[in-house]
């Protein structure tokens, strides 16, 4: 029974995404201040506001997700809390279970952090304050605060406050663009 309320409680959120889309795309602020009570509902631990969950974020496990202060989650962003490799080496092994075996680790993610479009993170990682996932990357382990991650495994290739000069010469550019308030 518990595995159909699941399910059900799944779909129905499925099925509120896809009417908060449209909302989404008007206004993020509105869109976002449904959206994360939505998820605390579903389980996520919120220990400040979140600055941008996307609708196509997929969360594998809610109750394992902890979530800090203006973090942003990107489209396409995959958050692992299962692992069921376990299964495959003790097969490899001769240890054959009588059925499938997982491990599920939680998820946090700190305070001021943006984690970019496609980025995997991996069950058990830790994501300090103040880091920069790049779009695409792997993460796994615990992250430092003061990071910047690229790559599959991601790696630390650098950190925000090693040039601040930079991120104020990106924030006047000629490219930059400033959210209405």
């Amino acid at each position: 029974m518990k595995l159909v309320r699941r399910g059900l409680s799944r779909l129905l959120l499925h099925v509120i995404n896809m009417l908060v889309v449209p909302l989404e795309l008007v206004s993020p602020r509105i869109y976002m201040i449904f959206y994360t009570w939505l998820l605390a509902k579903y389980g996520i631990k919120f220990t400040g506001v979140p600055r941008y969950i996307s609708s196509r974020v997929r969360f594998d496990d809610f109750d394992l997700v902890t979530m800090g202060d203006r973090s942003v989650l990107s489209k396409y962003v995959i958050l692992l809390t299962h692992d069921y490799s376990i299964t495959t080496a003790l097969i490899a092994n001769g240890q054959t279970p009588p059925t499938d075996v997982a491990t599920r680790r939680p998820i946090h993610i700190g305070n001021n952090v943006f984690i970019g479009m496609n980025v995997i993170v991996m069950p058990g990682t830790t994501i300090g304050d103040n880091v920069i996932v790049g779009a695409g990357s792997v993460l796994r382990g615990k992250v430092p605060s003061d990071s910047i991650m690229v790559g599959n495994p991601a790696v630390r290739v650098g950190g925000l406050s090693d040039d601040p000069g930079r991120w104020i010469e990106r924030s006047q550019g000629e490219f930059a663009n400033r959210d209405a308030s």
